[in-house]
C-alpha cells in the first residue's frame, strides 16, 4: 500500500508539473538546416501561477536572498571612479580578487538558483519598445556576435548587471567563465567600471547549439554611484534561438539574489 501510495503521489505530481507548463508555458517549433525539428518550451512566470504556487515560489525567493546575504556576496556601492589608467586598472583588479575570494559561495548561490523551474516576473515586452533599447545597435557597437542560439541583456544606467547562462551541461556562462565546453562565449561584458549607460552582455552559440535546457539568470553585480544610478535597474533580455526571438522585462534590486529570468529547451522531435 505504501509503495502505492507513493507511485500515486509522484504520478499526480509528474501530472500536475505538466498541466502548469501546458497553461503558462509557450511552445514553438522550429526548423532547423538539416532538415531536423527544434521544440523551445519557455517556463512559465511567477505572476502567471495560481496564488498557492506564487506562495512557495515567494519563500523560495526568500531563501535565496537570505543565502545572498549570508555568502556575504553583497559588494558596498563605489562611488564615481576617475578615469586615468591607473584608476581603470585599479577596479579591474579589486573585481579580480573578489571573483577570487568569492569563487566557491557564488558557486554555491548559483547551485541554489540553478534549482528553481519557474520565472522571477518578467513580462513579454512589447515588439515597438524595442526601438528604445535597440539591442542590436548595442551589439554592433560593442561587437557582439549573433548566432543559431544568443541571449542579450540590455539596461539603462551605469550599473554593472551580469548575465548568467546556466548550460543543458550543468556548466554556467557568466564574466568567470566566458567560454564553456559546449560552445557557449559570453562574448560582451559591460560595467566592471561604470563606463557607459547603455550597456549590453551578450551570450552566443554561433553554429551549434546543445539539445536540453537553458536557464538565464540575471544578477545585480554592483550599484555605481554616478549620475543618478538607482538600486533597482528594469533591464531587457532577448533570447533568439534559431532566427526567432522572445523578448522580456523584468527590474532587479540591489542587494537581492539572482534571479532565474526565463528558461527555454531545445528538444528534437520526430
Amino acid at each position: 500500500m505504501y509503495l502505492l501510495l507513493k507511485q500515486w503521489r509522484l504520478r499526480n505530481k509528474r501530472l500536475r508539473a505538466k498541466a502548469l507548463l501546458e497553461k503558462y508555458g509557450t511552445r514553438t517549433r522550429l526548423q532547423q538546416q538539416s532538415g531536423r525539428m527544434r521544440l523551445i518550451f519557455n517556463n512559465p512566470q511567477v505572476g502567471d501561477l495560481p496564488s498557492s504556487e506564487q506562495e512557495a515560489w515567494q519563500e523560495r525567493d526568500q531563501r535565496r536572498d537570505r543565502s545572498f546575504i549570508e555568502l556575504d556576496l553583497i559588494q558596498p556601492p563605489q562611488e564615481e571612479p576617475g578615469e586615468s589608467e591607473e584608476e581603470r586598472a585599479s577596479e579591474l583588479e579589486r573585481r579580480h580578487e573578489w571573483i577570487q575570494s568569492n569563487e566557491p559561495p557564488m558557486q554555491e548561490h548559483a547551485a541554489l538558483v540553478a534549482e528553481e523551474e519557474i520565472g522571477s516576473g518578467v513580462v513579454v515586452a512589447d515588439p515597438a519598445e524595442e526601438l528604445e533599447t535597440a539591442i542590436d545597435e548595442r551589439l554592433e557597437r560593442e561587437g557582439g556576435a549573433s548566432g543559431v542560439v544568443q541571449i542579450s541583456l540590455a539596461w539603462d544606467d551605469y550599473n554593472d548587471l551580469d548575465l548568467h547562462l546556466f548550460c543543458p551541461s550543468g556548466e554556467r556562462i557568466y564574466f568567470n567563465n566566458k567560454r564553456s565546453d559546449c560552445g557557449g562565449i559570453l562574448d560582451v561584458d559591460m560595467n566592471v567600471r561604470p563606463l557607459s549607460n547603455t550597456p549590453v552582455e551578450n551570450v552566443v552559440w554561433r553554429d551549434i547549439a546543445p539539445l536540453g535546457t537553458y536557464k538565464v539568470g540575471v544578477h545585480f553585480y554592483k550599484h555605481h554611484r554616478k549620475r543618478k544610478t538607482k538600486r533597482v535597474c528594469t533591464y531587457r533580455l532577448r533570447v533568439i534561438t534559431h532566427g526567432r526571438a522572445k523578448e522580456y522585462v523584468g527590474k532587479i534590486k540591489y542587494g537581492q539574489a539572482m534571479q532565474m529570468v526565463t528558461s527555454f529547451t531545445l528538444a528534437s522531435t520526430k
